[in-house]
């Protein structure tokens, strides 16, 4: 159909403000870069009696880590560390848009995405962060990194699963001034999350290398960030909302999904060489040597 495009950046409020004001009037906004409380505020002020609906991404990572109960529900706790900004910035973002719904300022719906991976893109996780330089391990059969005993648990969603989510809270009036979660469903540990992509790619089950969350952060403080602050939790979500009111479901399996994501960025070159990331056998060497002889003396 047809469209228009306004280019503009968003962060530069004044500009972005006055730019959606002279857009007109929106059936329904669907926000996907606000990121920061001062960005909530201004998509409020840009938005205001100017569209019948304004959708908000969210994340998971909103709750409190780790949850007073599993499977976490929509009504749990909402306090994410300081440690983890991203979440912290994105709970307080939350807090504003709901607030403004209440006011009758924006009608808003929040869409809280896991794990979401996918082609045309790299949202493949492991241990050290985000780089694709892990499924050339898995290729080569070398050690892979799990944090702790590789078995807290991680839910991961192919994108076109979670678009149908998105689509499904347009102009529908259950999900104004509601939040939903939308995580997969297949409840892996991580030592799943690698034995699946293994098989994605036809390579055999990982040898795994057990390595103390602490342990790597100190080893690795940037790499490991994000398993220190999220991947070390249990990240276990209740859908039933989403599946009722927006008609999400999960069509695509972790291992389907992960073999068409692999293909995607072989096809644009875009998997690393695991020679090129010679820190990762450093923390297992350095770890398999400080550990070889751990005993209690006598």
């Amino acid at each position: 159909g047809n469209y228009t495009t306004i280019t503009g950046d968003r962060k530069e409020f004044e500009a972005f403000e006055n730019q959606m004001a002279e857009a007109g009037h929106f059936d329904c906004v669907i926000d996907m870069v606000c990121y920061l409380p001062e960005e909530a505020k201004s998509a409020i002020r840009a938005f205001k009696g100017r569209t019948a609906q304004y959708i908000f991404c969210s994340t998971v990572d909103v709750y409190t880590k780790p949850a007073a109960a599993y499977p976490i529900t929509e009504d749990a706790e909402k306090n994410p560390s300081t440690n983890f900004m991203y979440a912290y910035n994105k709970a307080r973002c939350e807090e504003l848009l709901f607030a403004a719904h209440e006011r009758g300022d924006l009608v808003v719906t929040s869409i809280r995405p896991g794990h979401t991976y996918g082609e045309g893109g790299n949202n493949l996780l492991h241990a050290l962060g985000r780089g694709t330089y892990h499924v050339d391990r898995l290729k080569k059969e070398q050690p892979i990194i799990v944090h702790g005993n590789g078995r807290s648990f991680w839910p991961t969603c192919h994108r076109d699963d979670v678009a149908v989510a998105f689509v499904g809270a347009i102009g529908n009036t259950q999900a104004m001034g509601r939040g939903y979660h939308v995580a997969g469903e297949e409840w892996m540990t991580w030592e799943g999350y690698h034995q699946g992509l293994a098989k994605a790619i036809g390579a055999r089950a990982p040898e795994f290398v057990y390595i103390p969350t602490d342990a790597l952060v100190r080893m690795a403080p940037q790499e490991a960030m994000l398993t220190e602050v999220n991947f070390s939790y249990n990240n276990l979500f209740d859908n039933r909302a989403a599946r009722e009111d927006l008609g999400f479901r999960v069509t695509i399996p972790w291992v389907e999904g992960a073999r068409r994501t692999i293909s995607w960025l072989e096809e644009n070159g875009m998997l690393e060489n695991s020679e090129d990331y010679p820190l990762y056998d450093r923390i297992i060497k350095t770890w398999r040597e400080a550990t070889a002889n751990l005993t209690i003396g006598s």
